[in-house]
């Protein structure tokens, strides 16, 4: 934690972060999943190869694990005592 850093900065910067990171994984998995989908049409079954539902659904879920795999890092990196950090070194 920065010296001065206010605890609710400390969090909202490893969160924004994070979810950055799984926002541009979330987009990449959707694209391959387009392309991979076109060419593996034979083993889909009841599901379409675009289909919207499944992909919103799924990426939301990617984000949201993402948001709780996030907050307990930032929470306690922000409860962290920069001066005891700093002794330690």
């Amino acid at each position: 934690m920065a010296l001065g850093a206010r605890q609710s900065d400390v969090i909202a910067a490893i969160l924004k972060r994070g979810l950055a990171l799984a926002a541009v994984g979330a987009l990449a998995g959707a694209a391959l999943g387009l392309a991979v989908g076109r060419l593996a049409r034979t083993l889909l079954f009841g599901v379409g190869v675009i289909d919207a539902g499944t992909l919103v659904s799924v990426t939301g879920l990617l984000l949201v694990v993402a948001l709780a795999a996030c907050t307990l890092p930032a929470w306690r990196a922000a409860t962290v005592d920069p001066m005891i950090s700093l002794r330690c070194e």
